[in-house]
């Protein structure tokens, strides 16, 4: 059996700007906290039959992996060329559609638990250009990539997105009494709403690829605040 704990995130500044909209034009830069809430994958195979089991909010348990409803665990099957026999099991320490980055916690988490079955090793960043390749690529979601990267790398991190799409990151110069101040005065609560991230985007999206002066000018201001931070 495989686990994997992939942790939940926190953005401090610059968030949206990561968007392939703005990002593509202008560049991006956000600075971003992995937190210790985490999304946990189980990943088992069956030995007794060819089929897949799959538990989230829900179970299926189907023949194929075109089967499959889920389409971020159908993906990262057909990415990593699993094709049946399968048991996975997710459990996350908050809700989904909280606001905290879930779908790219369990894509990071999937993907990792899915390469430690075939016995691959492979580094935080191709996990990272894995699930976005997933999320951006073939499900065409409305995201950037700041998601898939600061789960996938952890830690308190700068993102530095530029015009074409390419990542660099590199660890925020935190002190100690910075650190201390953070845990101190962050606190989470859950509201009880939910809700999509790609529909939340969608306006963003839309508005940032007609070059609407208000959204674009936001934009700016959230990304300077990423680096003021």
């Amino acid at each position: 059996m495989i686990v994997t704990r992939t942790p939940l995130r926190i953005p401090l500044g610059g968030g949206g700007t990561d968007l392939p909209s703005y990002s593509s034009r202008h560049g991006g830069f956000v600075i971003s906290a992995a937190i210790d809430k985490y999304t946990f994958i189980t990943v088992n195979r069956r030995k007794l039959d060819r089929l897949i089991r799959a538990s989230y909010s829900k179970t299926e348990i189907v023949e194929s992996v075109d089967k499959l409803q889920h389409p971020l665990i159908r993906e990262a099957l057909r990415l990593t060329g699993l094709d049946g026999g399968l048991e996975i099991t997710s459990i996350g320490d908050i809700p989904g559609g909280s606001g905290a980055g879930s779908s790219a916690s369990f894509t990071v988490g999937l993907l990792h638990a899915l390469h430690a079955l075939k016995r691959e090793q492979v580094s935080q960043w191709r996990l990272a250009e894995e699930a976005c390749r997933i999320e951006l690529e073939v499900l065409k979601e409305p995201i950037g990539k700041h998601d898939q990267f600061i789960t996938a790398i952890g830690g308190i991190t700068c993102l530095d997105i530029d015009r074409t799409n390419h990542v660099s990151t590199f660890p925020a110069a935190v002190s100690e009494d910075v650190l201390e101040q953070l845990d101190q005065s962050l606190l989470l609560f859950y509201t009880g709403v939910v809700r999509r991230t790609g529909d939340v985007l969608q306006a963003q999206d839309r508005a940032a690829n007609e070059s609407h002066p208000r959204v674009i000018d936001a934009l700016h201001r959230i990304k300077e605040i990423g680096w003021e931070i």
